[in-house]
């Protein structure tokens, strides 16, 4: 009978993102994985297989924990608001990021992604999907009144995407406040339905 796991794998997981987020999946050394997580070499691979598959959980783990928690977190705000405080919590979370890290999902994008089939397929899919949460924030705003109509959604939702991607690769060599909102400022504004002239009613 195999002997039950004696680690907490939500805590050793959580180790080896920290690993691989600061030096990458390259760099990293199981030597090193094994240490950050408390583990043997022998445990790590008995209880995650090779570096590569500990990697693609490391990733996983990381997603649930940041994109889709923000999503499901801003999913249930206005619209505008949903966007906006998305963006904004990027700007604050690459703002905080001392070590300059980015984003992981961005990092395996430029890491791995190129030579990798499987994960450009898990990194396309992430992106997919927060491409199709703007969608919808700007299909709704737009059938509120609140987002202007003038934009087509998908190309509005592809826009959003762009400046995240930007905002979090422009933070890891440039971590300043003023250029990372200077970003995200027109880009909300692209959403903005056009100003009324002065003393024209709404119909």
């Amino acid at each position: 009978m195999a002997r039950p796991r004696q680690f907490d794998e939500a805590a050793v997981l959580d180790a080896a993102v920290q690993c691989f987020w600061s030096r990458g999946y390259e760099v990293t050394s199981v030597r090193e994985l094994a240490e950050g997580m408390g583990l043997t070499s022998a445990s790590l691979y008995n209880a995650f297989g090779d570096k590569r598959a500990l990697y693609r959980r490391s990733l996983e783990h990381y997603l649930e924990q940041s994109v889709r928690d923000r999503i499901r977190r801003f999913e249930g705000l206005a619209p505008r608001d949903a966007v906006a405080a998305f963006l904004g919590e990027i700007v604050e979370r690459s703002m905080g990021d001392l070590e300059c890290r980015g984003c992981m999902l961005v990092n395996a994008a430029l890491e791995i992604a190129p030579h990798d089939p499987e994960f450009r397929l898990v990194v396309a899919e992430e992106l997919r999907q927060i491409e199709a949460f703007f969608r919808r924030c700007v299909g709704r705003g737009q059938k509120s009144g609140e987002i202007s109509a003038t934009v087509d959604a998908k190309d509005a939702a592809r826009i959003l995407l762009g400046v995240l991607m930007g905002i979090r690769v422009l933070a890891r060599a440039r971590p300043e406040r003023a250029l990372l909102e200077g970003i995200v400022r027109p880009a909300l504004g692209l959403l903005d339905p056009p100003a009324r002239p002065p003393g024209q009613l709404a119909h």
